[in-house]
């Protein structure tokens, strides 16, 4: 299923940036995405672990097609409906009956992040919204799944390795962002660098009567013929007597003798 490509893989939760109308806010949280290609269906599992460790699994298929498609699961819900409006949304809607009562949309963010936005109704027919932000990963589920309720005791091996792959991934992800960072710094830097070196070479080609001084404001302008003309005389003070056709801009000597222009 090629629309659903972005989309496969097991997504973590980040607990502390989602908001939750319903239920419990959750510790940790696991979310799969499989895709069977052949058969055109999606393949969900959804883990999560409350506060008391108390560990949570909902899973189910979805068949794409045209109008509602019966669900293997009754239990989950009845039927669905699978849409790919673009390349990085994938909504999925669920129906009891001829009612809809979940939908849950899936958009993929600029900085690679899963957001899933949950749209329901609880036990008295009240709407809710929860929003829940996962990050891709490489790793196995943190902890075994299990029946809604049961409680979960972590073993000591899988403890160590749970906080082991976190501790990575904050740091490996807490790298990346520093680097993005960098090299966004050093493109903004390249940028002026290339700007002053284009402002430099039209005023060193200009008409020049005096030496420039390193840090003076001085005056570049254009004349009728296309040439430039640098003055210590600022647009102002020619008044209607100015022997050129526009101001160009004020600029200031670097002490590399690059020219910079003055805002």
């Amino acid at each position: 299923m090629v629309q659903a490509y972005n989309f496969i893989g097991s997504w973590q939760l980040f607990p502390e940036r989602g908001t939750y109308d319903f239920g419990e806010r959750p510790k940790s949280g696991i979310y799969k995405i499989q895709s069977n290609g052949e058969e055109k269906q999606l393949y969900i599992e959804h883990n999560w672990v409350t506060l008391e460790s108390q560990a949570f699994n909902s899973s189910y298929t979805v068949q794409a097609g045209s109008g509602l498609q019966p669900m293997e699961h009754q239990e989950i819900a009845e039927a669905s409906e699978l849409d790919f409006p673009d390349g990085i949304t994938l909504i999925i809607k669920l129906y009891k009956g001829s009612e809809l009562w979940l939908e849950l949309l899936h958009e993929l963010q600029p900085n690679g992040y899963l957001k899933l936005t949950q749209k329901g109704r609880n036990e008295t027919g009240e709407a809710y919204t929860n929003v829940e932000i996962f990050h891709k990963q490489l790793s196995v589920l943190p902890y075994s799944a299990s029946v809604s309720g049961a409680v979960i005791k972590h073993t000591e091996e899988g403890v160590i390795r749970h906080k082991a792959l976190t501790a990575m991934e904050e740091q490996t992800n807490m790298q990346l962002e520093q680097i993005r960072k960098q090299i966004e710094l050093l493109a903004i830097q390249a940028q002026e660098i290339q700007k002053r070196k284009e402002l430099s070479m039209i005023i060193y080609g200009a008409q020049l009567n005096f030496q420039p001084v390193i840090g003076q404001i001085y005056y570049l302008y254009e004349r009728k013929d296309g040439s430039h003309l640098l003055s210590m005389v600022s647009p102002k003070e020619w008044g209607r007597s100015a022997p050129f056709k526009k101001a160009v801009a004020s600029v200031k000597l670097l002490a590399d003798h690059t020219w910079t222009e003055i805002l």
